[in-house]
């Protein structure tokens, strides 16, 4: 039985991971934290790579090594209950609630508006959004050859350019990092404050909601043993982390330089537009424009009509496929002009909020064989950490809404009692309490098998 792929084999694999998790919105985070992080980025950028970069790719591995079929059926392991309504929340968050969205802000930021007299406009904003969304819409109807031709022109010409920029920007430094005071919230625990924003990716949510893809794809080319799905996927994934995180280092290094010469801007979208325009000027500006709104372009069929899916089969007995794509074109072009540093700012509490599930989740797959995967130990570990969840989103709230909703007694009692609460790490003691609940619960309970 065949074990291991070969070498043309992993390359394809790895292509593919690659191209499921990189998107021209994962640029703008990386840049955003250079410039902010300043002389401590090295710190932060490990942080960001993990979750970044890391996690996603266990996240693909766990579906490989539980041998479940989809995220639904990975969650439903808590209960099924449970599985409704991770399933939901994931998808409506990677889709339209913030991704989808970000899709079409980011497009508009980096792209479209540095080139108008005006950009800073919301009926610039309003305008783009709208013919963005009806192509969106227009293609998720009919996804065929021009988005995989798309796919595979624009992504080499994306990385080609961005490669250029940033090898111009790093020999031809705007100024020094060692020389850029940090923000605040970098001066101390920069590890920890990058590793919260690689959440901003989205990607361990994604590599959960499409790593099926990808373990698909390994079990075609003649893998079976769930053991060597999850060792090639992880194998091959190697190749197109490397290279992400090369990417995320490069383009952070060059986000904290450009501080050399600009003021802190309002968001990575508007440091890369500046970046690039500084380098090459109109026509620089022009290319950034026209690749970074196609592949947002792309990115964003690709989720409408994998959100859309997701929820006619979840939901059989619910709205058709079409209903679904429309409804959530809609709900993405409304929420999508707010503007960009809006939706990241209120992305930033339900990410706070499903990471922890989401980690504790791969992670309960990916050892689930050493306690038979018993679904008392997924509850426990799950509800401890649900609670500590819901703790770390009410935290992480604009000031206004913690201020409206009262919750500074509430976030004070659980800054005393959670470690690492004040860090967004609230919920680790209590899933680890969780763990030795549910372990506990699990071997009292466990009955003798007949002989």
């Amino acid at each position: 039985m065949k074990e291991t792929l070969r070498a043309k084999e992993l390359v394809f694999v790895a292509s593919m991971l690659f191209g499921m998790f990189f998107g021209a919105g994962n640029l703008i985070f990386p840049v955003y934290m250079g410039q902010i992080a300043g002389s401590n980025v090295w710190q932060a950028i490990v942080g960001f790579v993990i979750t970044g970069v890391g996690l996603p790719l266990l996240g693909v591995a766990a579906l490989g090594l539980s041998r479940q079929e989809s995220l639904f059926d990975l969650s439903s392991k808590v209960g099924r209950k449970y599985g409704y309504f991770f399933t939901c929340v994931l998808y409506l968050t990677i889709g339209p609630c913030f991704a989808i969205p970000r899709c079409a802000t980011v497009s508009f930021t980096v792209g479209t508006a540095p080139l108008l007299e005006n950009g800073g406009n919301p009926l610039f904003l309003g305008i783009f959004s709208l013919v963005f969304f009806a192509l969106t819409l227009a293609l998720s109807f009919r996804p065929g050859k021009i988005l995989t031709w798309v796919g595979k022109v624009l992504n080499p010409v994306f990385l080609v350019f961005l490669g250029i920029l940033v090898v111009k920007a790093l020999l031809s430094p705007m100024g020094s990092v060692g020389a850029i005071a940090p923000d605040a919230a970098y001066e101390t625990g920069a590890f920890f404050t990058g590793f919260r924003e690689g959440y901003q990716t989205m990607d361990a949510l994604a590599g959960l909601a499409f790593g099926i893809v990808v373990v698909n794809a390994i079990r075609d080319l003649g893998i079976t043993k769930p053991d060597a799905v999850a060792k090639n996927t992880v194998t091959s994934g190697v190749f197109s982390c490397l290279l992400m995180a090369l990417i995320y280092l490069m383009v952070t290094i060059v986000g904290a330089q450009s501080r050399g010469v600009y003021p802190l801007c309002e968001n990575g979208g508007e440091a890369l537009a500046l970046i690039a325009e500084h380098y090459f000027g109109t026509v620089g500006a022009l290319l950034l424009a026209v690749t970074v709104t196609l592949a947002c372009l792309k990115t964003a069929v690709g989720l409408v009509t994998s959100c859309s899916e997701a929820f006619v089969t979840m939901f059989p007995k619910g709205p058709s496929y079409q209903v679904w794509a429309v409804t959530f074109s809609v709900v993405s072009f409304l929420i999508a002009n707010l503007g960009l540093s809006t939706i990241i700012e209120y992305a930033v509490p339900v990410l706070m909020f499903l990471y922890p599930l989401a980690i504790t989740l791969i992670l309960l797959a990916l050892f689930g064989r050493f306690f038979g995967n018993d679904q008392r130990v997924y509850g426990w570990v799950t509800g401890c950490t649900l609670v500590a969840a819901v703790l770390d989103f009410l935290g992480a709230l604009p000031a206004a809404a913690q201020a409206a909703l009262h919750l500074s007694t509430l976030l004070a009692a659980a800054k005393e009692i959670l470690p690492f609460f004040s860090l967004g790490f609230g919920w680790i003691c209590p899933a680890l309490i969780g763990l030795v609940i549910g372990l506990i619960h699990s071997k009292a309970k466990k009955r003798p098998t007949a002989a």
